[in-house]
């Protein structure tokens, strides 16, 4: 087992790894940029090292800076949380030539995964099912606009390398077919450096389902059930949920197997996701897998018991997993709120200083956010703050529990999308698991 970590990251995905570390008996080594030197995961680490300015490019994206402070540190493995360097195949490559264990999937996980072309071609040959449309790049409006006509409209293009909306366009119709695809593939090289677009059926009223596997370097691989993250705007999830309120065991088994078949197909040895696009029909269809842990992972570990970051700990040392799928069982509901800072009417950033922090508490609520009393909220990195977690016996008590600490959650100074939060857990459709992914889109909140 490795005798220090350093967790290449902030906020309160670094706050979760120091206390994995901690009860696992590992050092943790907190790295920072000059703007967060009184951050929480700076304080609360056995050490700290400062890699850079404020700019995430000059400090958290700079992987000279971090190899640095690891062999300053003389760490033996480095955790990239989500975000930033987590699903950077070079970091993986130069972590690896250091002498320096990377814990997550290897550098060729991720470039097969990673680029959503390769990905696709990859859990077709496994038998996962996908959407039709291409498994190589368009190349010129002639060719889209044939695809297109094959597989009908509505199409959407998106980037090979992208990820967040960005790179992506619905088309409706072929006379705005050309554009988006030039407009795509603009925006993908300006966003991802890689200017690749694909297109395939666009799926109107899908859920967004994703399975959480394990796999270690023994070829085991593992899923541990589903969480629906339908509820977005413009492609950020806002609340995660597991169970999915619509999936059958049935569903659920087969969409698992599935997400195992994709993972084994690439040797995958770490916590990843593949995620589903869930039609009205029961029909799901590969979307994309993340090669990290994700955000949402403490939903899974409430209805699981399932420590997700230990285990990708303990998979990056050799280790073989702990648990068999038989061991696997989903026990009651469990919700997540995302507490971003920002204007709850107009989800624009709202950073500033904490003057006023109380969290809720109770049998079944969870915090995870790095906040405290008198912090200042910086405008320089993501504008989440914090997620709150609950899980009850049914989802039915599990909306009652999360309302309930909405209430109680105070953080005053800045503004919040706790409000929106509380809205939803009123709204009627979501009470009654009524909602897509364009949800947001048709109803106001």
């Amino acid at each position: 087992m490795f005798h220090k970590i350093l967790i290449a990251n902030r906020g309160e995905i670094a706050l979760r790894i120091i206390r994995a570390c901690k009860e696992m008996g590992i050092k943790s080594v907190a790295v920072h940029s000059e703007a967060d030197q009184e951050a929480l995961h700076v304080s609360l680490a056995d050490e700290s090292i400062c890699i850079g300015p404020t700019a995430s490019a000059e400090s958290y994206l700079n992987i000279k800076a971090l190899i640095s402070a690891a062999e300053i540190a003389d760490v033996d493995a480095i955790h990239p949380g989500y975000g930033f360097l987590s699903e950077n195949a070079e970091f993986a490559e130069v972590c690896e030539q250091c002498g320096i264990t990377f814990i997550g999937p290897t550098a060729d996980n991720m470039r097969r995964m990673g680029d959503k072309i390769s990905a696709r071609q990859t859990v077709t040959d496994a038998g996962v099912p996908i959407l039709p449309g291409t498994n190589k790049s368009i190349e010129t409006v002639d060719e889209a606009q044939q695809i297109a006509d094959d597989i009908g409209y509505p199409v959407i293009i998106k980037a090979s390398a992208g990820g967040g909306g960005r790179g992506m366009k619905i088309v409706h119709s072929p006379a705005s077919l050309g554009n988006a695809v030039a407009t795509a593939r603009t925006e993908a090289q300006a966003g991802f450096g890689k200017a690749d677009v694909y297109i395939e059926k666009f799926c109107q009223h899908p859920r967004h389902v994703e399975i959480q596997v394990l796999g270690d370097k023994h070829g085991n691989v593992i899923h541990l059930g589903e969480r629906d993250c339908s509820i977005q705007r413009r492609h950020q999830k806002l609340i995660e949920e597991s169970p999915c309120p619509v999936l059958s065991p049935e569903l659920r088994q087969k969409m698992g197997a599935c997400a195992v078949d994709a993972a084994k197909a690439v040797n995958y040895s770490s916590a990843g996701t593949v995620e589903y696009l869930l039609d009205t029909d029961g029909s799901f269809y590969f979307m994309e897998m993340n090669t990290r842990v994700q955000v949402e992972h403490p939903v899974t570990e409430m209805v699981t018991g399932v420590d997700i970051i230990k285990e990708q700990i303990n998979s990056a040392a050799g280790l073989p997993l702990r648990y068999r799928q038989e061991d696997i069982k989903m026990s009651g509901h469990a919700i997540e709120c995302r507490i971003n800072a920002e204007d709850p009417e107009k989800f624009t950033p709202f950073p500033g200083k904490i003057t006023g922090y109380h969290t809720p508490g109770g049998m079944g609520v969870r915090i995870e956010s790095a906040l405290y009393h008198q912090y200042t909220v910086l405008p320089h990195y993501d504008s989440m703050i914090g997620k709150l977690i609950v899980h009850a016996e049914n989802r039915e008590d599990a909306i009652k529990r999360m309302a309930c600490a909405l209430d109680e959650y105070i953080i005053e100074g800045i503004k919040t999308t706790i409000p929106f939060h509380q809205k939803m857990m009123a709204n009627k459709d979501f009470i009654n698991g009524d909602f897509d992914t364009n949800f947001l889109e048709r109803v106001k909140i």
